[in-house]
């Protein structure tokens, strides 16, 4: 099958006028000129598209289990501590069918043009989302809560065999510095590593979290001690260490593990973040739910930060379409002072590359890699990259996924239905 367009952006490579490319057992054969490829492989079936080629959205951070807890996200908070107070209100007292709820939330995703998530799973059921709809990515198991006498006496035994009966590939996602004990999370690490698997970690999500691992005091300590959870860093009065440090001093960081958020970090975190090749995650949409401005985009972005963008879940944010998403970055960026002309092309990046380089996945369009794009009804004109930032969402008219169709709006089905 060829597929051709008026404009490709495969982000990994130049921009492509009259571009195609030949799809061949769920990767890219060929990516070149419609006229060269149309001669090159007499033939082939070719899908003409109307518009603009993306390479795949790779949405960062999400839990698509709770889309149907939409309810939690429509309203602003004051405060994280707020929100997280009425989302454990609604979670705690529903009866929701937690494994079609995070299907629904996947089929959303595939109708933005994602084509792959990093999905935060709290309950088994809901992990099987992404296969059972197509999308691509990675489900991570999520753990809180868990002491470390806790953790040694059943806890870790639990958790194990849960990653083994799901019986698909996971990630393992320690939910915060704040909601695990020491040890727990020290041998999280280590288990994720031992199995080759991936780690993802909420960090430096609230302005109260640096407080809770310096001192053991705030507004976070408070939550902690309300839940009964007795942790280390209570009884010992802190860390004196960042939120960023104490993961790293516990081994959780590296190139294998990916953060989101990463509102309130300094320099210092920042430098330590590139040091260990840990991406971070943006979801700026939740974060004003919740209370806070959100990150600054402009150091991350000067300072060269491995960056990703996410949408996190429906109870904390308006839609599941990442691009809404990188245009608040954009926003974000240019009003704390980011001048280069690159900021396009590199929020574009870190929709694509960089979600895919967080969860351990090729990203891009090119020969030999996945066949993984979306077409939005964009015409993309002289500034191809900014085009799709501010014309984007809600425009995708197809989301293929391994070469398969996974979203067509001319029929309005996506795989599952």
């Amino acid at each position: 099958m060829i597929h051709s367009a008026p404009l490709i952006l495969p982000v990994s490579a130049p921009v492509l006028r009259e571009g195609a490319m030949v799809v061949r057992h769920g990767r890219i054969a060929a990516l070149g000129q419609r006229r060269e490829i149309v001669d090159a492989w007499p033939g082939e079936e070719e899908t003409r598209w109307d518009g603009t080629i993306v390479a795949g959205l790779v949405n960062a951070h999400t839990h698509l289990q709770y889309t149907h807890m939409a309810e939690v996200g429509r309203r602003r908070y004051a405060s994280f501590e707020e929100w997280s107070t009425a989302f454990d209100d609604v979670y705690s007292g529903s009866s929701i069918d937690w494994a079609a709820s995070a299907r629904d939330g996947a089929r959303q995703v595939l109708r933005s043009g994602t084509t792959s998530a990093a999905d935060v799973v709290t309950d088994l059921v809901a992990a099987t989302a992404l296969r059972d709809t197509g999308l691509g990515g990675l489900p991570y198991l999520e753990t809180l809560g868990d002491t470390d006498a806790g953790w040694a006496a059943s806890g870790r035994e639990r958790f194990v065999a849960l990653l083994e009966q799901a019986g698909l590939p996971m990630g393992i996602s320690p939910h915060a510095p704040y909601t695990l004990d020491t040890g727990t999370l020290r041998d999280l690490a280590r288990l994720a590593r031992s199995r080759g698997l991936r780690l993802h970690i909420h960090l430096a999500e609230g302005e109260h979290e640096r407080e809770y691992t310096v001192s053991g005091t705030g507004p976070l300590a408070r939550m902690v001690r309300e839940l009964e959870f007795d942790f280390a860093i209570l009884r010992e009065g802190g860390t004196g260490l960042t939120p960023a440090a104490f993961l790293d001093e516990l081994g959780v960081l590296g190139p294998e593990c990916h953060i989101a958020h990463g509102v309130h970090l300094d320099a210092d975190d920042r430098a330590l973040l590139r040091a260990r090749g840990t991406a971070v995650a943006l979801c700026p949409r939740s974060n004003r739910t919740v209370g806070m401005d959100g990150p600054d985009v402009a150091a991350l972005l000067a300072e060269g930060n491995p960056v990703a963008v996410g949408t996190d879940s429906l109870s904390s944010a308006p839609s599941l379409d990442l691009l809404e998403d990188v245009a608040v970055l954009r926003d974000l960026a240019v009003r704390q002072g980011y001048r280069a002309a690159d900021l396009d092309r590199r929020l574009v990046e870190a929709a694509t590359l960089g979600g895919a380089r967080a969860l351990g996945i090729p990203g891009g369009l090119g020969p030999g890699g996945p066949a993984d794009f979306a077409v939005f009804d964009i015409a993309g004109g002289r500034e191809p990259y900014r085009a799709l930032i501010e014309e984007g969402a809600g425009r995708c008219v197809a989301t293929i996924t391994s070469g398969k169709m996974a979203w067509d709006s001319r029929t309005s089905t996506t795989v599952g239905c």
